[in-house]
């Protein structure tokens, strides 16, 4: 249901519906873990398939699993290794995640087992255990406290965390809304913690931060099984417009400054989760594409598959395959219970055809309340041609601010890529945080812009 972050901008992380291959049973699920990985990196499909569930056994066969593990490879090397396992339990589902050495990166394959021993989800994750994350050096612990929430209603609760300022407030909230996929509170991706960094940053400003876990991290296996498929709402925007009220009937918070702050398809969707509600005053907007999903998609593999020089053969069945899926997300003939094949990945046509008709700078031309964009230079994900979109679009609207920040890539982290142009998919997995003058950035705007209610 997810594609992984470092195959595209949406979904980020793989649920993919697989199973893999019978094993013994005396290998117990932690070491059939183990050797289904090892069948991967043998491309053993068809034996791998045997394992299937009902539900993954009919969203990937052989030759879809196969895609998308060429895919993978296709962005981060030939595999190598394995490193070491990690078993969970998780909602009566026995987890097992293998840290596996690629080529260019160290990635975790996690294999969860049903009951009965079948696979019922795979996904492929960056790696988390490399780097403990530690606070920045702008994070004043002393100065604020943090405490769990829960967001939304049943069936669809969600766990967060609000930071609040030490003192009396009311204080000026954020309510971060993450990226695509299977996103947890603090928008985690290898050691890199952006909107923890977020949080405990603008706290140590007198700002309190909402963040939560995703819909599509605690309930991804109720979501995909829901045969009349979902769209964005679900995704995104129904909880963020819910922790906009919670936070609105604290007494801490101050209700008429309450900012929606959306990263990636989070700040695509911010306009929308603001249309039509007062309660939020302002919108921060960190890296929010315009442009059609499908063309950033196909846009995204063509420059990763071009870092490798040469377009081999393989590299080019990959661009196929992702214009392919392009064409049949703007098909004409597209059903909303259609299941599209996208990079492995398969995401009911509810989703884009939602999206068709939803064009994030057009609904944000028509808000009336401030705007703060903010983009990486060396942004490979949300480019130039997205900010052009959303200029073009606010062009002399009074309350928009734009800034851009040399050096940083998607989570406005430094670059660790060589060389001044855009960055790489390795950037990901070195240690940082967002920088410094992003906070200071984002906390100055609030404290001049989004004003008390007595003060516009």
């Amino acid at each position: 249901m997810a594609i992984s972050r470092f195959l595209a901008l949406f979904w980020a992380g793989a649920l993919a519906a697989a199973s893999l291959a019978a094993q013994p049973v005396a290998l117990g699920n932690e070491g059939l873990a183990k050797d289904l990985t090892r069948q991967l990196a043998a491309k053993q499909f068809d034996s791998i398939v045997t394992h299937f569930d009902e539900t993954m056994t009919a969203a990937m066969p052989a030759a879809k699993l196969g895609q998308f593990w060429n895919q993978v490879i296709g962005q981060v090397g030939d595999f190598r290794t394995i490193n070491g396992t990690t078993v969970q339990e998780v909602q009566g589902y026995e987890v097992v995640l293998v840290s596996s050495q690629f080529a260019r990166a160290t990635l975790r394959v996690k294999w969860v087992f049903d009951t009965k021993g079948r696979v019922a989800g795979f996904f492929i994750l960056p790696d988390e255990t490399t780097v403990a994350w530690s606070p920045p050096d702008y994070a004043k612990a002393s100065s604020f406290h943090e405490e769990p929430v829960t967001v939304g209603v049943a069936p669809w609760q969600l766990p967060g965390a609000l930071t609040i300022p030490n003192g009396a407030g009311p204080f000026p909230a954020v309510v971060l809304v993450a990226g695509s996929g299977p996103e947890d509170e603090d928008e985690t991706i290898g050691p890199n913690k952006p909107f923890k960094d977020l949080a405990w940053g603008l706290a140590s400003r007198n700002i309190a931060v909402l963040r939560y876990t995703k819909r599509t991290s605690e309930y991804a296996r109720q979501l995909q099984a829901n045969e009349a498929g979902f769209t964005v709402n679900q995704e995104t925007v129904d909880d963020a417009r819910a922790a906009v009220a919670a936070l609105a009937k604290r007494p801490e918070i101050d209700s008429s400054r309450i900012v929606v702050l959306g990263h990636s398809l989070g700040a695509m969707m911010a306009p929308r989760i603001a249309e039509g509600d007062a309660q939020v005053a302002g919108l921060i907007i960190l890296a929010g594409p315009t442009r059609p999903f499908g063309q950033v998609l196909v846009d995204q593999v063509r420059y990763i598959v071009g870092l490798q020089g040469t377009i081999t053969p393989e590299a080019q069945k990959q661009i196929d395959a992702v214009e392919q899926s392009a064409r049949e997300i703007e098909s004409p003939s597209l059903a909303a219970d259609t299941r599209l094949n996208v990079m492995g990945s398969m995401i009911p046509g509810s989703y884009f055809l939602d999206l068709r008709s939803y064009h994030p700078a057009e609904v944000a031309a028509h808000l009336k309340i401030p705007m703060l964009i903010l983009r990486g230079e060396r942004d490979y994900q949300v480019t130039t041609d997205d900010t052009d979109g959303w200029k073009k679009a606010l062009a002399g609207k009074a309350g928009v601010s734009f800034t851009t920040y040399p050096g940083l890539y998607h989570l406005f982290m430094t670059s660790t890529s060589p060389g001044t142009g855009l960055g790489t998919p390795a950037d990901y997995q070195k240690p940082g945080h967002v920088t410094q003058p992003v906070i200071d950035d984002i906390a100055a705007w609030i404290a001049a812009r989004v004003a008390p209610a007595a003060g516009r």
